[in-house]
């Protein structure tokens, strides 16, 4: 028996070619074993031996690395999307603005601008297979976009992961036979503190609940602040838990997807579970009826306030968690030929319904406080952190085995939080080091000093007066500056890129062309209604604040600078490409790939067609 191997152009008159594949598929040989002549006929038998995996492309780089397995991407994204906010802010949106009749400004937003904007990131990065910078080779000039996004991870990431220390410092202290949020006879209590369910008084302005001190005196020790110039030391108990959740994040992420595609299989399924055990629960209370009544209460002249669409259009952005860069690494790590187009449906409709099934949570433990302590619903609907570290831990102290309810709770949020700052480090993480090739190689080291610079930063938020930097950042590190970069990322991809070769790209993956519809929002809808957004964002702008407390004037200035330090990295890019590439504005506006057709002057964006086709 004889054994050759030769390359597939030598076998044309022996083997019948194989169909063109896509231009990501590697070099192919095929292994000719030559069996056996009768008649003079050659029967033979061939193999197709693909190139390994793990092994160096022709142009020297190694292979990218992809999902173990799809549902591992599908978790990752959803456990991004759906966090913390899906539990405080949508259901008490509902509420305050109109109940069901929210729903539709928000399911209007949604399809015109949310899915859209999705789609479009899951598709830019599996396209490219790069991150969040790296991607901007098919239109150099908005690069600073990449790194706008990447900035406002990380500025996001010194305060997110305050939360999930919160979350553990409250799970640790429910590991007690009696909740430490019952009573107002511990040591961090003040004379204001009062039983709300006992005294007759407690809606009294000067009145505050064992549960709200807790929050604020036991866990955040705010009393011992003046104010945010007065920060003091780091305390050590909320120390130790952030760096926990510092721990839990390096070993999530340090090998790339091979480890976060797992760990998502536990935080990302888990609030699921907890959700509905305690929606199980939630409803079984008395009151809880009449909270889920006004919950899904219905006053369309709500919808004739301009406010209510501005906050559901809002709320639509960061609820999916477009222009953060993270879907955009999260699918760089897909196969080429992976339908981006249904994992866009199915993981932002999730989203969706999981905020619209968290109200049902919600409503029925507060349905239930505002019937045991005989107040309007009002008085204990509240957005914001207060609701889940305050409301919810007073609620779930009042049940039988009120030990055990806070422990399931209080693991939700850990979940909720932990696979959310992972897909925010991870964005920082694959777009800088998809920037800066030579870090692929040290990419343990390189996770291990983000997520110590990220720990470090976060100090200031456990001092005592580290509320009002928690707040601070809150307020300006992904707000405007958020809108601001999808704004010029659906501008930079359907104008200038154009909507026509984005929709070749996608066409090449999937087998299947963007409809019209898709394109008109890409082109027109998303791009008009983020500028809307945007302009508002400024015009209403008010400064932030913790309480009674007001932020002085430099506290302020700082917050606005770390906005603009953000978003300010998409003209200095700019200004960059245009002064160091040689052609100028052709180059810089031109794909990387299409440099040599502005060598012979032809440029696409300098024709009229360019611009109007769809």
């Amino acid at each position: 028996m004889l054994t050759e191997k030769v390359p597939v152009g030598v076998m044309s008159s022996v083997v019948a070619p194989e169909k063109p594949t896509s231009n990501t598929m590697g070099p192919k040989e095929v292994e000719l074993i030559l069996v056996k002549e009768q008649n003079g006929v050659q029967f033979t038998s061939t193999t197709l031996a693909a190139p390994n995996q793990n092994q160096a492309n022709p142009s020297g780089e190694e292979e990218r690395e992809t999902w173990g397995k799809k549902i591992d991407f599908l978790l990752s994204v959803i456990g991004f999307a759906v966090d913390l906010a899906n539990v405080w802010r949508f259901p008490y949106l509902c509420y305050k603005n109109g109940g069901g009749a929210f729903l539709v400004p928000y399911l209007f937003f949604m399809v015109i601008a949310g899915m859209p904007l999705f789609y479009m990131e899951l598709a830019l990065g599996q396209y490219n297979r790069e991150g969040a910078a790296g991607v901007w080779k098919i239109c150099p000039i908005f690069k600073g976009v990449g790194f706008t996004v990447i900035l406002i991870s990380l500025y996001v990431g010194f305060y997110y992961n305050v939360i999930i220390s919160w979350a553990l410092f409250y799970l640790f202290s429910s590991f007690t036979s009696e909740l430490p949020w019952v009573h107002c006879n511990n040591t961090w209590n003040s004379p204001n503190c009062s039983d709300w369910a006992d005294n007759s008084l407690a809606s009294d302005i000067y009145k505050t609940t064992p549960a709200h001190e807790y929050f604020e005196r036991a866990v955040l020790h705010i009393q011992d602040s003046n104010g945010i110039d007065d920060l003091g030391r780091p305390r050590w108990q909320l120390t130790s838990c952030l760096a926990v959740v510092i721990v839990l994040l390096y070993f999530s992420l340090w090998k790339g997807v091979k480890t976060s595609g797992k760990v998502v299989w536990i935080t990302a399924t888990m609030p699921y579970v907890v959700l509905t055990v305690l929606l199980l629960r939630g409803v079984t209370l008395p009151g809880a009826i009449d909270g889920i009544k006004a919950y899904l209460s219905v006053d369309f002249l709500k919808l004739c306030d301009a406010k209510v669409w501005i906050e559901a259009a809002t709320q639509i952005c960061f609820s999916l968690g477009v222009g953060f860069g993270v879907l955009i690494a999260f699918s760089s790590y897909n196969k080429f030929g992976n339908n981006c187009y249904r994992d866009a449906i199915i993981t932002s409709s999730i989203n969706s319904l999981t905020s619209f099934f968290s109200g049902f949570v919600v409503f029925s433990f507060l349905g239930y406080m505002s019937y045991k302590h005989k107040v309007d619903l009002d008085k204990v609907a509240i957005d914001g952190a207060g609701l889940v570290f305050v409301i919810y831990p007073e609620a779930i102290a009042t049940l039988p085995g009120s030990s055990v309810w806070a422990v399931i709770f209080f693991i939700m949020l850990l979940t909720l939080g932990i696979d959310s700052a992972m897909g925010g480090m991870e964005s920082v993480i694959t777009g800088l080091i998809d920037e800066f090739k030579f870090l692929h190689k040290h990419r343990e080291l390189f996770t291990l000093f983000i997520v110590v610079a990220t720990f470090l930063i976060s100090l200031f938020c456990v001092t005592n007066g580290g509320m009002y930097v928690f707040t601070l950042l809150d307020h300006f590190a992904a707000g405007t500056s958020i809108l601001f970069g999808v704004l010029i990322e659906a501008i930079g991809i359907a104008w200038f890129y154009g909507v026509d070769r984005f929709s070749d790209d996608i066409e090449e993956m999937i087998g299947q062309r963007p409809g019209r519809y898709w394109r008109l929002c890409w082109k027109f809808v998303s791009p008009c209604l983020l500028l809307c957004m945007v302009v508002v964002s400024f015009a209403t702008f008010n400064p932030p604040n913790y309480g009674p407390y007001m932020f002085p004037p430099w506290a302020n200035m700082v917050g606005w600078c770390l906005a603009m330090s953000s978003m300010a990295m998409v003209p200095l890019y700019a200004i960059y490409k245009l002064c160091t590439l040689p052609g100028k504005l052709a180059y810089a506006i031109t794909p990387e790939t299409e440099h040599h057709l502005v060598d012979n002057g032809e440029v696409r964006q300098f024709t009229l067609q360019h611009w109007l086709v769809v």
